[in-house]
C-alpha cells in the first residue's frame, strides 16, 4: 500500500483555518511532538510553519517526484511551485514578496511510529529558490588566475 503523500502534502497547502482543527489534522499525521532535522516541534508548531507557507505562496502545487517505502520509512521527493506573494523564510531570513513563481525541490526522509510520522530529516534546494525570488544572485569568478610559478 503506497503513502498517502497528497494527504500529507495538502495538509501543508492547506492547511484547515481553525486552529483546533488544525492541530487535530497534524496530529492525525505526525506524533505530538515530531523531530524534524533533529528539533522536537509540536503540532502547534506545524500549524504554524504551514500557515507561514501558505502565506508565503499563492496557488502552490505539488510534484511527488519519487516516492519510496520501506518498513517504517517513507522517502518523497518532491517540488512545491507557487507565487511568492508574503515574506518567505529562509536561511537568509524572509525574503519580501516578489510576485514570482518560484519552485522548490525537497526530500523528506519520514520515520513511522504507529503509523504516524515521528522523525523527518528534510532537506530542501533553498538556494535554488532564493536564485528564483532574486534573493541572492551567482557571482562570476572571472577568468582564472595563472598559477604562480
Amino acid at each position: 500500500m503506497a503513502y498517502d503523500t497528497d494527504a500529507l502534502l495538502d495538509l501543508w497547502t492547506a492547511p484547515p483555518d481553525d486552529d483546533a482543527a488544525a492541530s487535530a489534522a497534524f496530529r492525525a499525521l505526525y506524533t505530538d511532538p515530531v523531530v524534524v532535522n533533529g528539533v522536537p516541534l509540536t503540532a502547534s508548531d506545524l500549524v504554524t510553519r504551514a500557515r507561514a507557507l501558505r502565506a508565503a505562496l499563492a496557488d502552490p502545487e505539488r510534484e511527488v517526484l519519487e516516492l519510496v517505502e520501506d518498513g517504517d520509512k517513507v522517502v518523497v521527493a518532491f517540488r512545491l511551485t507557487g507565487r511568492h506573494v508574503g515574506p518567505l523564510g529562509s536561511a537568509l531570513g524572509a525574503v519580501p514578496a516578489t510576485g514570482r513563481t518560484v519552485s522548490m525541490r525537497v526530500v523528506d526522509v519520514l520515520t513511522l511510529e504507529g503509523g504516524r510520522i515521528a522523525r523527518i530529516q528534510m532537506v530542501a534546494d533553498e538556494l535554488g529558490l532564493l536564485l528564483q525570488a532574486g534573493a541572492v544572485a551567482l557571482v562570476d569568478p572571472g577568468p582564472p588566475s595563472p598559477a604562480a610559478g
